[in-house]
């Protein structure tokens, strides 16, 4: 479906992190991993009025397939640049290692995209605009004009500043955040050093 450009209005809200007055945070980190797993879930609290489009995380669709070589999409804010109003800009990078194995015992896996500082934390999808898909599950799907996704995992920037190969947290890793609800700790992380 194309966008309205007259029927979008942009907003700024903010979002808080720690709860006011205290230094207990308001997001959630990974149940077994803590803060190894660079990636946490932010309850909003400031969305009324908003319109929300999330990916599915509950992996309830029929995915896309993934595996190494296959094209990904990252989609976030190059250098804080957007694609328009506030629309993300879309970066093309390819699957680096098995998807359904974790590395480093993570649930972490690695892709090849020229990706740059602000596209940390951007949701890494598997996407296509039709024709033929070749499922996750096996089989193939034909798809005349709906786009098909499969949400892989969230992007936390490259493993060196001399190389493309990025980190990308697999889609569990968010569901088990979810699942959990493990408060966060706060003052472990230095924001103004975060890598991506």
């Amino acid at each position: 479906m194309p966008v309205e450009p007259d029927l979008v209005q942009w907003e700024w809200r903010d979002e808080r992190v720690l709860e006011p007055g205290t230094d207990r945070a308001l997001w959630l980190q990974h149940p077994d991993h803590g803060r190894r797993v660079d990636v946490i879930a932010l309850p909003l609290q400031n969305a009324t009025g908003t319109e929300l489009h999330p990916y599915d995380v509950t992996g309830a669709a029929l995915p896309l397939k993934a595996g190494p070589s296959d094209g990904v999409s990252i989609v976030g804010f190059p250098y804080g640049l957007t694609g328009g109003g506030s629309f993300a800009i879309w970066t093309r990078g390819f699957v680096d290692s098995e998807p359904d194995v974790d590395l480093n015992d993570l649930p972490l896996f690695l892709i090849d995209a020229r990706t740059r500082k602000g596209q940390s934390g951007s949701p890494v999808i598997a996407y296509s605009s039709g024709g033929v898909h070749a499922m996750a599950a096996g089989g193939i799907t034909i798809s005349e004009v709906a786009t098909v996704t499969n949400l892989l995992g969230v992007y936390s920037g490259r493993i060196n500043e001399k190389s493309d190969l990025g980190k990308v947290w697999k889609v569990q890793a968010v569901r088990d955040i979810l699942a959990a609800q493990q408060p966060g700790v706060a003052g472990l992380y230095d924001l103004q050093s975060a890598p991506g």
